[in-house]
């Protein structure tokens, strides 16, 4: 049987600030952290793939305990809350050290094809959001004419022209499948 391939964003696991900033439906991190965990793997089967567009917890502490509760196979492309994002230092230890916790790979950028588009997967969108102008402009992916499947803008937008926010706030605190991105995409 063929692995179904999941794309999601910004669990923000542990991070109780998370819940005011983006006026999640949650009272409490616990009660946050469990439901986007039931909620994915109510979809994800153990034998599927995830990409994790990135700010995946707050709480490096976490994350190993985390990653082990979570269904399917995962690759990592991290966002500017996980320490092994590539504008913090120590970038690359930190990549290992997310791979011995449970990540079957990081990589801070990634690509695919999806419903015949060669389509970019990086954690900041191509345009800044309102919220932070220009604070992450040297990190931000280059439009050259690609679809982009993005999280970091939490509820500001699911979809600006060929930006794709697969992140939790847009999607019901689940993942998307690839196939609701294909029919996004044509």
């Amino acid at each position: 049987m063929t692995p179904d391939i999941w794309f999601t964003s910004d669990y923000h696991l542990n991070h109780k600030n998370i819940i005011a900033y983006c006026d999640r439906p949650f009272s409490s991190i616990d009660e946050m952290n469990e439901e986007i965990i039931s909620r994915h793997n109510a979809l994800v089967k153990p034998d599927d793939i995830v990409i994790d567009v990135g700010d995946f917890s707050m709480n490096e502490k976490i994350v190993e305990s985390s990653i082990k509760r979570l269904n399917g196979h995962r690759t990592l492309v991290p966002g500017n809350h996980d320490r092994c994002y590539r504008k913090h230092g120590g970038s690359a230890r930190w990549q290992k050290q997310y791979i011995a916790w449970g990540f079957d790979r990081v990589v801070q950028q990634h690509s695919m094809m999806i419903a015949g588009q060669d389509v970019l997967i990086d954690h900041m969108p191509y345009v800044a959001d309102e919220r932070h102008a220009e604070r992450y402009a040297a990190f931000r992916p280059k439009d050259e004419g690609r679809w982009l499947l993005h999280g970091h803008v939490h509820g500001l937008w699911g979809q600006r022209g060929r930006m794709l926010n697969v992140g939790v706030d847009v999607r019901d605190f689940r993942p998307m499948h690839i196939d609701e991105i294909a029919v996004l995409i044509k």
